[in-house]
């Protein structure tokens, strides 16, 4: 069985890239825009499509307190599942946190190859936006934008990943990831 994640480096490999959102303030600027326009491209079409009214008709409190619990519940959900996916390609050990800006899961001892960091970069993604999309379709339309919203968090707070995402396509085959939650150091020959 192929080894997808490898304890230490290996000889000629050196640091080619190095992503780090909370030192780099234009990398951070570029992450964040595209999480306000993804949370635009998507409010927009579903405002044509389902009446905001929904939201604030009957059980309005209710649907807010729902709303804020699953965001805050999702939050650790999607780092659970980046930390899942790490786990699945072999890390070691784990670390979670929340920096103020960023909620993050990482692991400081281990490198990923390139096909792995791109599953473990997309998994929360594609996972959650699989579980939103079905709650937004199988609820009554009442509570359809309570789970819409989720799904808005989803795709706009997967922002970062999906830098990275790109980040790591234009990387040669030979690709070693460390990503210690708060930032990602790249690694090939």
């Amino acid at each position: 069985m192929k080894r997808h994640c490898v304890s230490e480096l290996p000889e000629g490999y050196e640091l080619r890239e190095e992503i780090d959102l909370q030192k780099d303030r234009k990398k951070a600027i570029l992450v964040n825009g595209t999480a306000v326009a993804l949370m635009a491209l998507m409010l927009v079409p579903a405002l044509l499509l389902v009446p905001v009214r929904n939201l604030t008709g009957g059980a309005f409190l209710v649907k807010m307190s729902v709303l804020i619990a699953g965001y805050v519940l999702y939050i650790i959900a999607h780092e659970a599942t980046h930390g899942a996916v790490m786990k699945l390609f072999g890390a070691q050990k784990l670390r979670f946190g929340f920096t103020g800006l960023y909620a993050y899961a990482g692991s400081e001892q281990d490198y990923f190859d390139r096909t792995s960091y791109i599953c473990i970069s997309l998994a929360p993604l594609v996972v959650w936006g699989i579980v939103f999309t079905i709650l937004c379709i199988a609820a009554p339309v009442s509570w359809f934008w309570v789970f819409y919203f989720l799904q808005i968090g989803n795709v706009s707070g997967a922002a970062g990943d999906l830098y990275v995402f790109l980040k790591t396509l234009r990387c040669p085959r030979g690709l070693l990831v460390r990503d210690t939650g708060v930032n990602m150091n790249m690694y090939w020959k």
